[in-house]
């Protein structure tokens, strides 16, 4: 997208603001599935922005999301924080590499979200020194995919909308 500096702000802004509302909204309303698993509704947003800005834009609204978000939970640097951290940095890992392979949105979606799964697993077993976590990975990875392809379904349809 080719745009001016200030009409890129407003949109990395806007997309900043819609993904930390939406995690805060699913991470306070909607009640984690067994194992603490989440639909991971914020990644839409990290899929539109990829999309229609790019993968700096991307990192920028992934980090604002996660760093914003736990701020406003007053989470920063907790725990938490750097769970969510872990996710979200080798998510956005994965959502580069496919961006370069020109992936479809639903395989990108569905790999990202395994790759959120896999980076939060090894920071817990990192900050709890607990190894033995990697026994429900195969759980997690099972609820991975369907919500992966779910937030793909949607940026999907979103993207449609989208009049940049």
């Amino acid at each position: 997208m080719k745009t001016n500096s200030t009409k890129r702000f407003v949109y990395i802004t806007l997309l900043s603001a819609m993904a930390i509302t939406i995690n805060i909204l699913e991470s306070t309303l909607i009640p984690p599935l067994p194992f603490g698993i989440r639909f991971g509704l914020a990644n839409i947003i990290a899929l539109i922005t990829i999309e229609i800005l790019g993968v700096k834009e991307m990192i920028i609204v992934n980090i604002m999301r996660v760093v914003i978000g736990n701020l406003l939970r007053g989470l920063i640097f907790g725990t938490t924080f750097w769970i969510a951290f872990g996710g979200v940095a080798l998510s956005s890992i994965v959502l580069i590499l496919c961006k370069k392979m020109n992936s479809s949105l639903l395989f990108t979606s569905t790999l990202s979200s395994i790759g959120h799964t896999v980076g939060q697993v090894f920071v817990v077993m990192f900050i709890y020194q607990q190894a033995s976590m990697i026994a429900i990975v195969p759980y997690l990875l099972i609820a991975a995919i369907p919500t992966g392809i779910l937030t793909g379904i949607v940026a999907k349809e979103a993207l449609k909308r989208v009049k940049v």
